[in-house]
């Protein structure tokens, strides 16, 4: 069922731009499970916010949580590369992304329906305290107790296809056999000091060598939501994301085979 689960969703991807007349947006995603009594999960109430949800606050019978990565083209990672403003080919993708996962999740629920078991989805963005800034479900954080990557100096998840792109998540109660969860550590800076820099990208001086300004960050963010507004509602920004050892890659596993 984990592979069924997995080729699901990356057939979804596959054929979703051509079924919306978009661009090609993303590459082959990644897929990762946990289960629903993973501690870690408890854990992110001390290392997230107190308030942050447990599978089971969703749906009392969860058995299981998918997660799943998104990775972007290049071209779109490389388009906002430059300037001080998100690109517009980057804000485009952030909808279009939140759009498919929207979609993907229905979907997924409805397969799962079909065969008897439950679903829940959690909406890919703006699920967060507009005060604190703080999510309670956190998508990147429940993509690494799935096994899916590490967290870099950036804040973002690091996969085995880098950083640059988005993460969605669904509740079940579908039970599986769940593979090793694989933990090894993916940014530069936190293996060996050699890299950090993300915080030299950074437009707003949000992001230092040892701490992190969400308000200055998430200032930079509606500044490009102001920029883009023609679009859509854009509060992204993604500098810190891209032109990175980590963009595309798992930079520490490429060490270890090329260094």
């Amino acid at each position: 069922m984990v592979e069924k689960i997995g080729k699901m969703i990356k057939d979804f991807v596959d054929s979703y731009p051509a079924e919306r007349k978009i661009g090609s947006i993303w590459k082959e995603p990644l897929v990762g499970f946990a289960s629903a009594q993973d501690p870690g999960f408890l854990a992110l109430k001390k290392a997230v916010s107190p308030s942050h949800a447990l599978p089971q606050d969703f749906l009392r019978e969860a058995k299981t949580v998918i997660a799943y990565f998104l990775p972007f083209a290049e071209r779109i990672a490389e388009s906002n590369i430059d300037g001080a403003s998100a690109s517009k080919e980057w804000a485009e993708a952030y909808i279009e992304t939140n759009k498919m996962i929207f979609d993907l999740n229905s979907y997924l629920k409805a397969q799962f329906a079909q065969l008897g078991y439950a679903s829940v989805s959690i909406p890919a963005t703006h699920n967060f305290d507009e005060k604190r800034l703080v999510s309670d479900w956190s998508h990147r954080h429940v993509a690494a107790i799935a096994g899916l990557g590490t967290f870099g100096l950036n804040n973002m998840l690091i996969t085995d296809k880098g950083c640059c792109g988005r993460i969605g998540s669904l509740i079940t109660d579908i039970p599986l056999t769940l593979p090793k969860i694989d933990a090894e550590e993916r940014c530069l800076y936190k293996y060996n000091s050699s890299c950090g820099k993300c915080v030299g990208r950074c437009v707003n001086n949000a992001l230092t060598l040892a701490s992190f300004d969400r308000h200055k960050c998430y200032e930079a963010c509606l500044h490009n939501s102001k920029v883009h507004e023609t679009i859509g509602f854009a509060d992204v920004c993604g500098k810190c994301l891209v032109n990175l050892p980590c963009s595309f890659t798992n930079p520490v596993k490429r060490l270890g085979k090329f260094g």
